[in-house]
């Protein structure tokens, strides 16, 4: 086929739906040579782009319908996104039929299909590169890992969606058999890791080159730098990518030379030596160590978020660039970037990398799209009946390009803010290495001393102030008839008489806390629920008096105030002040600093609450009598007791908790045991109002044993019959893999039942009913009996079916 000239239209077929692929679209739109772009599948916000359409029945791993697509549409560039399709021939499909394609060939492709003979390439043409050996025997694998001594890195041989690599979390080798098994007899990355390469941890920074390449010319973006790990600090599971900048203040001109010449150039030579020439992108991981820059890792595509970051800086025509790769002038073409800094940072759902939700609105404020430089790349989202819904783990990303490095960091945080869906995580420390760089830099020149301020000491009034008015809405939802309080003052009231308390009535109230539950949305990244937990314990407390909670006050001590965080916070306190139908009257929030972990927090709260209009606190126990019906209403899981066992099982069980959860495989570890705590309060009062009820025991730590006798009299005891109801599967699992006793178990978790009612048997029915009508489970637990002198509170029989 004759090479076609400057002038010719380009019809794009553009295979992928990604921000990778999003970005893409967007740089070759720009383009005046490009006539169409169809995106296959494309995603929410692809098909948006002037000369863009979507094809979302059309997937990378199609190849003979994009084939016949790409036939029928007079396509005359295919650009392909992911490794997938490029690893299985794509490109030898199309170019096979006299289609072009900006991409390697099968043969090519192999520099990211397989860690091995990507490894095997470097050492045979000297290109710099860590020690290895390659493994597909799981006993001789852990025999050299055994051997070694030096740190090492474990890489699955396939592809892994960018997850493949597990990189070494401390200096305990035990850490590494556990992940060797786990890739090669547990199958984590599936048949990627039927072969498996143990390389020599390189430290240093590792840098990004993305370089077009014809097969002989190469020229490369100016090196980016991105942040793999899950969590702020480097910290969690390795993830596709969080976010991005460039340039990066370490690679100097000094160093992009010798990685051409001691790398890139080499790797093209050497590909088109071994007759398998590359062409398209070539994406490079380098490492630079203090004996100079060595490749961590080949990838034969663009990189994600990589591309989000380098094109918006690319100062010229893509499609001319691409056109210049597939046929062999890229020699002739200027490639270069805007003197400028590009920031990107990656917005993924709740539980990602491990199993995350999908079909959770987005809203995206409207002045996100209207800011000047700046950009939102969809990654998982897709449009359903019109609405923006997230698809993906890693659903949006935020760019933003700017004189500095600052100033863009500080665009692409503030259009992040103007995106929400529910478990959003992101990054808050992008950039973290550049600026380090910068502080040590400017460290070396004389500089008055600072004069001191709060905020130096690590408290920030304005983040205080600004929580403050980002929650005085959520605040005045929950207000009821007679309140008379406001977010930002020192107190709050309620007018009884206007909240209906004609009597001079019975006040309750109850303090209590969250505990050591509160370190599971900060491993998850997903605070909106929690404060669900908090109200749930003080309301059911409350409740148990028989009285009406009607306000509520929060206490937040953190290391340090993240906004966005205390305002997730908050809307779950929000959300459970409406289900316990009382007011979010105020609160406290105070930065200690060291006192409490980094990243961590305390939560408490106090609620307060009335019996109406002359009626008798609960419990009754001089009504109480032998034969009354203890009632049990189901918990949604362990509630908030018991977490410093149920870390302990998970941590012996080797999961983490983003696996899935083995007793709800649905979803995860960690988004299973946040489900928040029940709140009775609305099932309850109409059974109070009725008086119905003699007595009501909210279950938390201490279990049936401890919590039931609470209530009771001297001379009664309750007597609770285990086979009454079935034990929910994660308690089963807790005490099957924790190896608890079931007397343990019994003491410390509600073992599904969350409320206990003690019933006259005369009145059974009628609770059951009222009960069952409002969409309640209730279970006959068992009843009251007799007890001599200070005989035991609570007696649970045929126990052993907890064994079963």
């Amino acid at each position: 086929m004759a090479a076609r000239t400057n002038s010719e239209s380009l019809r794009i077929l553009l295979i992928g739906g990604g921000a990778r692929e999003h970005a893409l679209a967007w740089k070759l739109s720009h383009s005046t040579r490009v006539e169409t772009i169809f995106c296959a599948p494309g995603n929410g916000a692809t098909g948006n782009i002037s000369k863009v359409t979507n094809f979302p029945h059309l997937f990378p791993n199609q190849h003979a319908g994009l084939l016949a697509f790409a036939t029928q549409s007079t396509i005359n560039l295919v650009v392909v996104g992911p490794e997938v399709p490029l690893v299985a021939g794509i490109v030898d499909v199309f170019e096979s039929n006299g289609i072009q394609c900006f991409g390697p060939n099968k043969a090519a492709a192999c520099m990211e299909g397989s860690k091995v003979s990507s490894n095997r390439e470097r050492l045979q043409h000297h290109i710099p590169t860590a020690r290895y050996r390659n493994f597909s025997d799981y006993a001789e694998a852990r025999k050299h890992l055994e051997s070694v001594d030096y740190k090492v890195v474990l890489k699955a041989d396939g592809l892994a969606a960018g997850k493949g690599v597990i990189l070494p979390s401390s200096d305990s080798r035990q850490e590494m058999y556990i992940d060797l098994h786990k890739t090669m007899v547990g199958k984590q990355f599936g048949y990627a890791g039927n072969e498996v390469v143990i390389e020599e941890y390189l430290e240093g920074q590792e840098l990004s080159f993305l370089s077009f390449v014809d097969g002989y010319t190469i020229k490369s973006l100016v090196p980016a730098q991105d942040h793999k790990q899950i969590f702020d600090h480097d910290q969690g599971p390795n993830t596709g990518g969080m976010g991005c900048y460039a340039p990066t203040p370490i690679a100097s001109e000094k160093l992009i030379e010798e990685v051409h010449r001691t790398i890139l150039q080499p790797t093209v030579d050497a590909m088109r030596k071994e007759r398998m020439p590359f062409k398209g992108l070539l994406f490079t991981g380098i490492m630079v160590t203090k004996d100079g820059p060595k490749v961590l890792e080949y990838n034969i595509r663009f990189g994600d978020p990589e591309t989000q970051t380098l094109l918006p800086l690319l100062d010229g025509d893509l499609a001319e660039i691409m056109s210049a790769c597939t046929n062999g002038y890229l020699d002739a073409i200027d490639v270069k970037c805007k003197p400028a800094s590009c920031v990107t940072v990656v917005a993924a759902a709740g539980g990602y990398p491990g199993p995350y939700p999908t079909g959770d609105p987005i809203t995206i404020d409207v002045e996100a799209y209207d800011a000047k430089d700046t950009h939102i790349f969809h990654a998982g989202t897709s449009l359903t009946s019109g609405a923006l819904t997230t698809a993906g783990g890693r659903v949006v990303a935020a760019t933003a390009v700017a004189p500095d490095l600052e100033t863009a960091l500080s665009k692409a945080y503030n259009t992040m803010s103007k995106i929400h869906f529910e478990g959003m995580h992101y990054r808050k420390d992008i950039a973290h290495r550049a600026l380090s760089h910068h502080s040590v830099s400017a460290s070396n020149h004389e500089r008055p001393e600072a004069s001191l301020s709060y905020a130096s000491a690590g408290v920030s009034i304005d983040a205080g102030t600004e929580l403050v008015n980002r929650i005085k809405s959520l605040a005045a939802s929950t207000r009821q008839f007679g309140s008379k309080s406001s977010i930002g003052g020192f107190g709050g009231q309620v007018d009884l008489a206007a909240a209906g308390y004609e009597q001079s009535p019975i006040i309750s109230s109850g303090v209590d806390g969250v505990g050591t539950k509160s370190r599971l949305p900060v491993r998850m990244n997903k605070h909106n629920s929690i404060g669900v937990d908090l109200v749930a314990m003080v309301a059911n407390d409350i409740l148990t008096e028989g009285a009406e909670p009607l306000w509520l006050m929060d206490t937040m001590n953190l290391h340090k105030l993240d906004v966005d965080i205390g305002v997730s916070i908050i809307e779950g306190v929000v959300n459970g002040c409406i289900q316990a139908n009382c007011n979010l009257a105020g609160g406290e929030t105070a930065e200690l600093g060291d006192v409490i972990q980094k990243g961590h927090y305390i939560l408490d709260a106090s609620c307060s609450g009335a019996l109406r209009n002359g009626r008798k606190p609960l419990p009754w126990k001089d009504d109480m009598k032998e034969g009354d019906v203890l009632l049990g209403l189901r918990s949604s899981g362990p509630h908030s007791n018991g977490y410093s066992l149920i870390q302990k099982i998970v941590e012996r069980s080797n999961l983490d908790f983003t696996s899935p959860a083995p007793w709800e495989p649905s979803t995860s570890v960690g988004l299973s045991l946040l489900t928040p705590t029940k709140i009775y309060v609305r099932l309850l009062l109409t059974l109070f109002e009725k008086d119905l009820v003699k007595g009501a025991a909210h279950i938390t730590g201490g279990g049936l044993v401890e919590n039931l006798p609470r209530i009771l009299p001297k001379g009664l005891r309750a007597e609770v019959e285990a086979k009454s109801w079935r034990v929910p599967e994660v308690f089963r699992w807790l005490k099957r893999e924790g190896n608890v006793e079931k007397e343990e178990m019994a003491r410390v978790f509600n073992m599904g039942i969350g409320m206990v009612l003690t019933v006259a048997e005369g009145h059974v029915s009628e609770v059951t009913k009222i009960l069952e009508e409002k969409g309640e489970t209730v279970v006959r637990v068992g009843r009251l009996v007799g007890r001599e002198g200070e005989g035991v509170g609570c007696v649970i029989r045929d126990i052993e079916v907890w064994d079963q």
